[in-house]
């Protein structure tokens, strides 16, 4: 067993003073992934600088309708809070079918979007991961990839990004702030997660000791009439083979505006962008909805187990589309 040093921090500035000063070290938040990565060797910290005691905790509504929400919020907090069940309920959602209730109670909003994926063979130290050791080979490839990437592969890494929150985030176009040894900035969540590409160990575009402090989503009519689906082997807590964040608007029969990400199929959160530009302007019917389905997993790519998820995708993606409208439509009748 190796010794890690352990610290508490009280303020921003000291958190990301302690942690950019040290290459070795990193924050500890709820610790629900961090601590699970350190047992089995796969990040292997020399120090950890808790942040628990830092004032990042705020869930708040800002002008126009938009949301903040702070990086140590916990997930039972956010997900149960008004402000994101009346204005965002796909964020609520997301939230609760993301984690048990136990790991909602510990876990922090910054801490979900920056958890490692759940690969076996990246939690094997005995296989072979170009996400954990660069240049070492994707053992997924030729392996047991039934739960792996079907969206924004390549050939060094076809591993499936975990949060379900993430997913949900990237639909309604939100920003995560952060504070670092060059000040505060903000990183629209479609840049915060980097496809894998030749460096699939690079995740993030942050610097060693670069914080999240908040999420802020940005005003959205459709969020109020949104939905998280999530497609599962079982109903408990599970990873997603398959889901989808909608937000949408229908007018007499014909969408608005529309927003949707996928989850479970991508190795980032996954928008959907061929698909909505497809529904915007169109007519609310299930002919639609699967047309624009289709385009959007046109360029899937399956590694033999995992097809089954193109097909799932499409099918998730009508089906949150037509439960969004008001139920299965020919001719849009149903859409409200």
């Amino acid at each position: 067993m190796r010794p890690i040093s352990y610290s508490r921090v009280t303020d921003v500035s000291a958190a990301v003073g302690t942690v950019t000063a040290d290459p070795a070290s990193a924050f500890l938040a709820g610790g629900t992934n961090a601590v699970d990565l350190l047992r089995i060797y796969v990040e292997q910290p020399a120090r950890l600088v808790d942040i628990n005691d830092l004032p990042l905790g705020e869930i708040e509504q800002l002008p126009g309708g938009g949301l903040r929400i702070g990086a140590l919020a916990r997930m039972s907090e956010v997900a149960e809070h008004p402000s994101v069940t009346d204005r965002h309920p796909l964020i609520s959602q997301s939230l609760l079918q993301g984690a048990s209730p136990q790991l909602r109670n510990m876990a922090s909003i910054g801490g979900n979007l920056m958890q490692r994926t759940r690969c076996t063979y990246f939690r094997d130290i005995s296989t072979a991961c170009n996400k954990r050791t660069p240049g070492t080979g994707c053992a997924a490839l030729d392996g047991i990839n039934r739960g792996h990437a079907v969206l924004g592969t390549s050939e060094h890494c076809i591993a499936t990004h975990p949060s379900d929150l993430a997913v949900a985030l990237v639909a309604l176009d939100a920003e995560v702030v952060t504070e670092g040894p060059d000040g505060r900035r903000r990183v629209a969540i479609d840049d915060f997660y980097l496809p894998p590409e030749d460096t699939p160990d690079v995740e993030h575009p942050l610097d060693h000791g670069e914080l999240i402090v908040a999420v802020e989503v940005p005003p959205a009519p459709a969020a109020a009439t949104s939905l998280y689906l999530k497609v599962r082997d079982r109903e408990s807590y599970e990873f997603a083979l398959a889901s989808a964040a909608v937000a949408m608007r229908v007018d007499g029969g014909t969408v608005g505006e529309v927003r949707l990400a996928l989850g479970g199929v991508a190795t980032v959160p996954w928008r959907a962008r061929r698909a909505e530009r497809i529904l915007t302007g169109g007519p609310a019917t299930t002919e639609n909805f699967a047309a624009a389905a289709r385009e959007e997993l046109a360029s899937a790519v399956s590694h033999g187990m995992n097809e089954f998820k193109i097909e799932l995708a499409r099918r998730t993606i009508v089906r949150v589309l037509e439960t969004v409208a008001g139920g299965p439509s020919g001719d849009g009748a149903g859409a409200r």
